[in-house]
């Protein structure tokens, strides 16, 4: 079994299911959204973030690394296609500027860590989520520590972009998992491949099988991303689909900004996106729209927003 990089283990969470719970955060995925809060976890490789508030400028970094990838006088201190994400800069540096991104942990560890927080999943009736990146890329490692959260009673979600190998979910992960939350950004498969990087044929499928095979474990969850996701256009294109396909349910996530100093610390361009959060005024509007939508269409689905 290969071992995936785990990007970071979030502790205490109420906002990524219910109850309190820990989310372990996967390495890998093969959208690049535009939007993505988590542009940390794309990548499957190691890749190493530069803080430039942090640095000291003591140059530790530049000899602790053995390909000499480090640029002092830079602006982005590392030079990205010399590193190897060894993580030795990191290591070396005192002061935190230097993140390596992506650790290997085996199941049985990961495990360990997560079970200290046993006493608030059961006081709260919450438990572990799987995040990432996507999760469902590593069905053999997920379904291992599934396998092992489940044998000491904690209710497992999945969080997913819904771009992976239906069989391997279906038999490896869907079987001990109490909760998929599903992203669905968009219908029109050219929108997708614009803001996602792919179509969304297969998305669209994993999503009428799942519910196909397990409605009860399903929710259905659309990011608003101000100007992108949250059109009438969109909006309307996926209230049918969702109607069509039966859903009973659908969440509409609030709009967050926090993943753009993530790309400047890791050398890529910040996408041109709003720098704020959403209102409560705001959120109210697009589901309104969405509850309207809903209503013409007849439909049993019931929406409903997260505030920020």
């Amino acid at each position: 079994m290969r071992l995936p990089l785990i990007v970071d283990i979030g502790r205490g969470s109420r906002e990524d299911g219910p109850g309190i719970r820990s989310v372990v955060f996967f390495k890998g995925c093969l959208l690049r959204c535009v939007f993505c809060q988590s542009p940390e976890a794309q990548e499957l490789d190691a890749e190493i973030a530069f803080h430039a508030s942090r640095c000291a400028h003591c140059g530790a970094c530049a000899e602790a690394c053995e390909v000499a990838a480090i640029a002092l006088t830079g602006p982005h201190r590392i030079q990205r296609d010399r590193c190897v994400g060894c993580g030795a800069c990191a290591e070396a540096c005192v002061w935190g500027a230097l993140r390596r991104i992506g650790q290997y942990r085996s199941p049985q560890s990961l495990v360990e860590e997560l079970l200290r927080d046993l006493p608030y999943y059961q006081s709260s009736g919450g438990g572990v989520t799987l995040s990432g990146g996507e999760p469902a890329l590593h069905p053999e490692y997920v379904e291992a520590l599934l396998r092992l959260l489940k044998a000491s009673g904690v209710h497992v979600a999945v969080e997913t972009g819904g771009c992976f190998d239906y069989g391997a979910f279906r038999s490896r992960i869907l079987p001990y998992v109490d909760l998929v939350y599903f992203d669905l950004k968009f219908v029109d498969p050219e929108l997708n491949r614009r803001y996602t990087g792919r179509g969304n044929r297969r998305i669209v499928r994993n999503l009428q099988r799942l519910l196909q095979e397990r409605r009860d474990v399903v929710q259905v969850r659309t990011p608003l991303v101000p100007g992108i996701t949250d059109t009438c256009e969109n909006l309307s294109g996926i209230a049918e689909l969702l109607r069509h396909l039966g859903a009973r349910t659908v969440e509409l996530l609030p709009y967050n900004p926090l993943g753009a100093g993530m790309y400047e610390a890791l050398g890529r361009r910040p996408p041109a996106l709003p720098d704020h959060f959403q209102t409560p005024a705001e959120l109210e509007r697009v589901c309104g729209i969405f509850r309207d939508i809903l209503a013409t269409r007849a439909s049993p689905s019931r929406v409903s927003g997260t505030q920020p």
